[in-house]
């Protein structure tokens, strides 16, 4: 079952679709290119939200208004939360893993890695019993060394790789090392709209073995509640 694991699809909530209709549209984009299931992840940032609870009643209204017009009926909810000071002591953090699942995606801030980030990210880890989705990992080549990636690539997580990461040499280098290591790997779009960041599992499809796509989309299913 072909599975968008990272989309910003979800109408009005966060810098991804802006409206119902660019929601459908993208829903419709990614049936085209043969996706039969979505895990929605808008943005979580604990310095912008009233609560976790205030966050999850508009994730909710968000749903509700697309989710009986969706083409793909396999829906998913979570969110990419934000690496941030204290994010492992807030209220209701748990709740925002992705639903009947252990597992939550988490996303480091695009700056030099310090170790508090990993120390809160394990420390949700280790409190709630979840296992971190390390999202568009790929992208931090770019901020942290090689000893600092190692670090994070250390832990018994998973790693979430955008499919946009096989459209250039140095990222889909770092990838194809990941996946000849034996890495837990799951692909997600990132899609926010329907033209400048599309869906676009297309170009995953072109790039990447059937079988390391089958892989990934057998993730969700080992980690059930």
């Amino acid at each position: 079952m072909l599975t968008d694991h990272h989309c910003h699809v979800l109408p009005s909530i966060d810098d991804g679709s802006d409206s119902v209709e660019t929601s459908l549209a993208m829903l419709d984009m990614m049936k085209q290119q043969g996706v039969e299931r979505v895990v929605f992840t808008p943005h979580f940032y604990a310095h912008r939200e009233k609560s976790v609870e205030s966050f999850l009643e508009k994730r909710r209204a968000a749903f509700e208004a697309i989710k009986d017009s969706s083409p793909i009926k396999d829906m998913l909810l979570g969110a990419e939360v934000a690496v941030e000071h204290g994010i492992s002591e807030l209220k209701d953090i748990e709740k925002l893993a992705i639903h009947g699942t252990k597992l939550i995606l988490m996303e480091f801030p695009y700056r030099g890695y310090k170790e508090w980030m990993s120390e809160e990210i394990y420390n949700i880890s280790a409190e709630f019993g979840l296992t971190i989705v390390y999202a568009h990992i790929h992208r931090y080549t770019e901020y942290f060394t090689k000893e600092q990636l190692e670090r994070v690539l250390s832990s018994e997580s998973v790693y979430q790789i955008n499919n946009e990461a096989f459209g250039s040499f140095r990222s889909r280098r770092f990838v194809k090392k990941l996946m000849k290591e034996g890495y837990s790997l799951i692909f997600g779009s990132d899609a926010h709209n329907t033209t400048s960041r599309r869906p676009n599992w297309d170009l995953l499809a072109r790039k990447c073995s059937r079988e390391d796509i089958e892989n990934s989309d057998g993730t969700i299913e080992k980690y059930l509640v």
